[in-house]
């Protein structure tokens, strides 16, 4: 008997890491924090990297690679990025081990100290800024455009797989300009470059705005983001873009020539999404069932399984499914066709439904004999025998509806919970059930983090099309100008 499974609704925490590990993303490693990434869980990941750093190209970024090692002195160099990241930080003192005269293992030289401590990448402003000090001469030197596909390390003691762990990967990207607007201009782009991708690649709709004072990353004079409302309510911060203005450029003094031989310190913008973004599309589409998956980012979207007793019937049927594989890749589809002796039909069912596979195709002798196939969507759950005649142009359409069906269907849920509120009251009740709530809010770091305090709710975003609605802060009573987007997060 299957064992059975606990729902969103008994526990959303152990449905999320039950799914993980029943889907085949991920596992929990022996090295405390860290994860894991399995194949499949990787393949997804690779997707996702696949079409952002196409993204990243067309828009003129270049990847390269930094160092994972970062001198603690360049952190001490910016003094608010520095308090941002200290706690976090992993950090690297000797550079040797020998064996314990004692007979029970290796233990650290002591005479190996480092003469200065190394840090463990937690971000790459400082080592990347040392770099570009030697880069950056001239106006003709500007923009530098670039993007690293890396992994950090930031030493979390409360973990989640993808979501929260102590190392994990991700791209960031630092750019550097010669003027402030362009830098700005940089940092609103690659914003819409990650909401593009959110909405049309992992069908996941997400809030475009800017972060409070408060919750800006460590250095920067902006932060932008966008936030996705996962299934249980909460928000889920799925990419950054940030501002830095000069502060990164004057503290390594990186500075340049413009056209009039004028010296001025650039200006500079950072950007990153990280393997959260898994924990983000398994949160946003998945069911009581397992994994589901938009096809766009799928491993396989479409698989194949036969129903036959005969080896005969195997070769006739897999003779079929053949010409269907040539056929859905000529269309750029991936199709994978099952045929393994080892697992029977319905188990072979149940774990492509538990990995979230867009699209089901089954055939037995009489189908074959009929011209008939039974086709299945993983995000209805619905099934039909149609004609195998036109399948290919049939299956892509399937495709394309089950990845705007997606997107819908998660615009629903975020509409539904979405609320306007106006009495703190009411909020302190209301932000127990979960979502995305509008209030208005004073401006004030004080009432912000008293609302944190007593409800573990933050401001998520001052949305950029959040309408001009003059109003009075819920808890204070004083003037707001417009209302800004509250929720408990991850």
């Amino acid at each position: 008997m299957a064992e059975k499974r606990v729902t969103r609704q008994e526990d959303y925490a152990t449905w999320y890491n039950d799914l993980v590990y029943n889907a085949d993303l991920a596992e929990h490693s022996d090295v405390r924090g860290c994860m894991v990434i399995k194949p499949y869980g990787y393949a997804i990941w690779e997707n996702m990297r696949d079409v952002l750093d196409l993204k990243f190209k067309q828009t003129g970024h270049s990847n390269a690679y930094f160092p994972l090692f970062i001198p603690k002195s360049y952190l001490s160099k910016e003094a608010a990025h520095v308090d941002g990241f200290a706690k976090e930080c992993a950090v690297v003192t000797h550079y040797r081990l020998k064996n314990a005269e004692d007979g029970s293992g290796v233990i650290v030289d002591p005479e190996a100290k480092l003469q200065e401590e190394l840090i463990v990448r937690p971000t790459s402003e400082t080592i990347i800024w040392n770099s570009y000090k030697n880069w950056i001469q001239s106006y003709r030197d500007l923009p530098i455009l670039i993007n690293q596909w890396a992994n950090v390390v930031r030493w979390e003691m409360r973990t989640r797989l993808f979501l929260r762990t102590a190392e994990f990967l991700w791209q960031e990207g630092h750019t550097a300009h010669a003027t402030k607007n362009e830098a700005i201009a940089e940092a609103e782009q690659m914003l819409d470059v990650y909401a593009d991708f959110a909405e049309n690649y992992m069908a996941m709709p997400v809030l475009k705005g800017r972060k409070t004072v408060s919750e800006r990353f460590a250095g920067a004079e902006d932060t932008l983001c966008i936030e996705a409302l996962m299934q249980d309510g909460k928000a889920l911060q799925a990419g950054t873009s940030h501002f830095l203005g000069q502060n990164f450029a004057k503290a390594f003094d990186v500075k340049f020539a413009d056209k009039e031989g004028k010296l001025d310190h650039v200006w500079a913008t950072s950007w990153g999404v990280s393997t959260r973004l898994m924990g983000a599309l398994i949160m946003t589409h998945s069911d009581d069932q397992g994994l589901v998956l938009p096809p766009a980012l799928a491993p396989i979207q479409v698989v194949a399984v036969p129903i036959y007793r005969t080896e005969e019937e195997r070769t006739e049927i897999g003779a079929k499914f053949n010409e269907l594989d040539a056929a859905l890749k000529a269309l750029g589809i991936r199709f994978k066709y099952d045929d393994d002796d080892n697992r029977r039909p319905g188990w072979k069912f149940a774990e492509y439904e538990n990995k979230g596979v867009p699209i089901r195709l089954a055939m037995g002798p009489r189908d074959l004999q009929n011209g008939k196939i039974e086709i299945a969507r993983r995000d209805t759950k619905t099934k039909e025998t149609i004609d195998f005649l036109n399948l290919p142009e049939v299956i892509k359409a399937l495709l394309d509806d089950i990845q705007s069906s997606l997107l819908q269907r998660a615009k629903d849920f975020r509409s539904a919970h979405t609320h306007t509120i106006d009495s703190y009251d009411e909020f302190k009740v209301a932000i127990e059930k979960g979502g995305f709530f509008l209030a208005h809010w004073d401006g004030t770091p004080e009432t912000e983090e008293l609302i944190k305090q007593q409800t573990k709710a933050t401001i998520r975003c001052i949305p950029f099309d959040m309408p001009s609605e003059p109003g009075k802060c819920m808890v204070t009573g004083k003037p707001s100008q417009c209302r800004v987007v509250f929720a408990k997060a991850y």
